[in-house]
């Protein structure tokens, strides 16, 4: 229960580094980070694996570049649904989902690195 409630920090925490960094994407405070990682997580769970299935031709076609789309349309979605959480359109929430990515696996790593060695 601990590692789920430490992945939702990670998680609000890479959203306000991601929000801070690119342009076009804004939280108003660490509540709604949190409330956004949250949809996020339901969003990735739940509608992204659909959107995947009903694109999977395009994202053959286009050799997985189309899942960059995707994940600007999950981060699109989140935005809708979390009040605080604005995307000003595609491009940022393009840029947002890499740097997302890139700032959770840091995170995460960092994270896990800093978990083994107080073991």
């Amino acid at each position: 229960m601990l590692s789920f409630f430490l992945t939702w920090l990670l998680a609000a925490v890479s959203l306000v580094v991601t929000a801070k960094l690119v342009p076009g994407l804004s939280l108003d405070s660490f509540s709604a980070a949190i409330v956004a990682a949250a949809v996020m997580g339901l969003v990735n769970a739940i509608v992204r694996p659909l959107i995947i299935l009903m694109t999977l031709p395009l994202t053959i076609l286009t050799l997985g570049l189309f899942l960059l789309v995707v994940n600007a349309i999950s981060i699109g979605l989140v935005a809708y649904l979390t009040p605080g959480f604005q995307v000003a359109g595609f491009f940022p929430a393009i840029f947002g989902s890499i740097v997302l990515s890139v700032v959770s696996g840091l995170l995460g790593k960092f994270v896990k690195q800093n978990a083994s060695e107080a073991l």
